[in-house]
């Protein structure tokens, strides 16, 4: 019986890897019956997809057309908000919304940020070693992974910390929605509810923020957002509103995966740990690994415009195609040694971050997050170990990460 890959097969979810090394060398274009989708996993192929004009980064479309009109009111707020993130848009949409988005997140906003980064991760720390200490199982993603990166781009964001659960609450139900999963009853109905109160939210914030504009030292990327201007081109109220969703719950999501994903790969690979314990000043090696290795981001996926040929295969206009983003970052015609963690390594040409006009607008905020996070952790921590519950990986085809950690450690 010929392959056919199925990504929710459960010996895939926890190690995608073996699947996709075997369609690289057998079936680099593969057209999985499972998905409905072509697959590609050859770095030569993922990478030039990603900016590919024929290859729509549109997926909200194409699926608001293909289900009835019933199901199309039970997502009447979060279909039309998701149409609003510019990673769903092309251009000359995606064009102009960039432009406006980028000036949340010039490099001149992210030095600023810096210090506050910099006094949150040491005191998620803190509460982490506290927790570790007496020499009980800790979940690493519940107690740190998670709650580092949702409290900086909440602060960023201008929200409060005391919402960050409710704000947690809010993003899982979209992430089920966006990121395919297939674990989550009513996943459409649970994204519809948490866009409705996302929008109420963040209307409130930005109404508070035009009354009272910020001192310049409190300036946010909402703020900045608010201010944006392109050629007398300004961001309408519901852009606004939806791509601070869409920052938030990008924000934290991959940071939080980066961090699990980045733990579970030192712990396996023991000689890796204790040379980072030994040098924590390899940190930003350590994150490029990292993003490599194992990605916050599995695939990217996109919708075929046109009729075109990669690999030989044809593939027709309205097709669906899953860009195997981790895959790519796996490919040995690419990278030496690929199934190798190794934080030495140099010049990595990883895509974990996209490739091209969609190239994420957060990278630098997640690349920072995770060096501090992790030469924290190094400095902090010693004797880390698995606890002895399993890790549980994230039922997801879009994102790639654990939903539970659990470790124990001793403090340095």
């Amino acid at each position: 019986m010929p392959f056919d890959f199925d990504p929710y097969d459960s010996a895939v979810i926890d190690d995608p890897y073996p699947a996709y090394r075997y369609l690289q060398d057998n079936d680099p274009v593969h057209y999985s019956h499972a998905l409905r989708s072509w697959i590609l996993t050859r770095y030569e192929d993922v990478r030039p997809s990603l900016n590919d004009p024929r290859l729509s980064a549109d997926r909200i479309t194409p699926y608001l057309e293909r289900i009835s009109p019933d199901e199309r009111q039970k997502v009447a707020t979060v279909g039309p908000m998701l149409q609003k993130w510019s990673v769903f848009m092309d251009p000359p949409d995606h064009t102009r919304m960039r432009k406006l988005l980028n000036h949340g997140f010039t490099s001149t906003a992210l030095i600023n940020f810096r210090p506050q980064v910099e006094v949150i991760v040491e005191r998620m720390i803190d509460q982490l070693v506290e927790k570790g200490a007496s020499g009980e199982e800790v979940d690493f993603i519940n107690s740190f992974a998670y709650h580092l990166p949702a409290t900086v781009i909440a602060v960023m964001l201008g929200v409060p910390e005391s919402d960050v659960e409710q704000f947690r609450a809010w993003s899982e139900d979209l992430a089920a929605f966006v990121g395919s999963a297939t674990d989550t009853p009513d996943k459409a109905g649970l994204a519809e509810a948490s866009a409705i109160a996302l929008t109420d939210y963040f209307a409130g914030i930005i109404e508070s923020r035009r009354a009272n504009p910020p001192a310049p030292e409190d300036v946010t990327v909402i703020d900045h957002m608010m201010a944006a201007e392109e050629d007398g081109d300004t961001l309408s109220l519901a852009e606004l509103i939806s791509n601070a969703v869409l920052l938030l719950f990008a924000g934290h999501e991959t940071t939080t995966n980066l961090l699990g994903n980045g733990l579970i790969a030192l712990l396996r690979n023991p000689t890796q740990l204790k040379l980072f314990t030994e040098r924590p000043d390899l940190a930003e090696n350590a994150v490029e690994e990292i993003l490599r290795y194992d990605g916050p981001v599995g695939s990217l996926a996109r919708s075929v415009l046109e009729d075109l040929e990669i690999g030989g295969k044809t593939l027709e206009r309205g097709q669906r195609v899953f860009c195997m983003v981790n895959a790519a970052n796996r490919d040995p015609r690419q990278f030496d040694a690929p199934d190798d963690f190794d934080i030495t390594r140099e010049n990595s040409r990883h895509i974990a971050f996209g490739y091209g006009i969609h190239f994420c607008v957060g990278a630098p905020l997640a690349r920072m997050e995770g060096r501090f996070a992790l030469a924290a952790m190094m400095k902090r921590m010693r004797a880390i170990e698995l606890g002895d519950s399993p890790p549980t990986w994230r039922d997801s085809l879009v994102l790639r990460g654990l939903s539970s950690l659990p470790i124990r450690f001793k403090p340095a």
